[in-house]
């Protein structure tokens, strides 16, 4: 068993508008899983990508728009969805405040492919 302290754990900016802390990944010792949260400005969030694993996107406060595949859902704090492998989904803050949203992805490494080709493929890497 390992303790992690998830405030200890430093934030980064992934994009404009996007701050990202890890709580547990390949770097910590998480074998299957890759856990993070996300803190979106207004009209902030994630373009359209996807993984080769499942996903898990927990809105933990404010108010998000959802999309996978055609498909757009406005989410509030408590609710989740689970994106299945391989789907094209994203989201954006729908909100007026700032947008704190918690993700875990059935691999310990964030690994996404982007439809905007602007955006980095393999957007985090432990140590990297």
């Amino acid at each position: 068993m390992r303790v992690i302290d998830i405030a200890r754990q430093q934030a980064e900016e992934w994009r404009p508008g996007v701050r990202t802390r890890m709580a547990a990944s390949a770097d910590n010792g998480a074998a299957q899983l890759c856990m993070f949260e996300q803190w979106c400005d207004p009209g902030h969030g994630a373009p359209t990508h996807l993984h080769a694993v499942e996903e898990i996107l927990h809105v933990v406060e404010g108010r998000a728009e959802i999309w996978v595949g055609e498909r757009r859902e406005i989410l509030t704090g408590g609710q989740l969805v689970v994106v299945p492998a391989g789907h094209k989904h994203g989201f954006s803050n729908a909100g007026t405040g700032v947008l704190h949203i918690r993700s875990t992805l059935a691999a310990p490494i964030f690994e996404a492919a982007y439809d905007d080709k602007r955006e980095t493929p393999r957007r985090w890497v432990p140590g990297a």
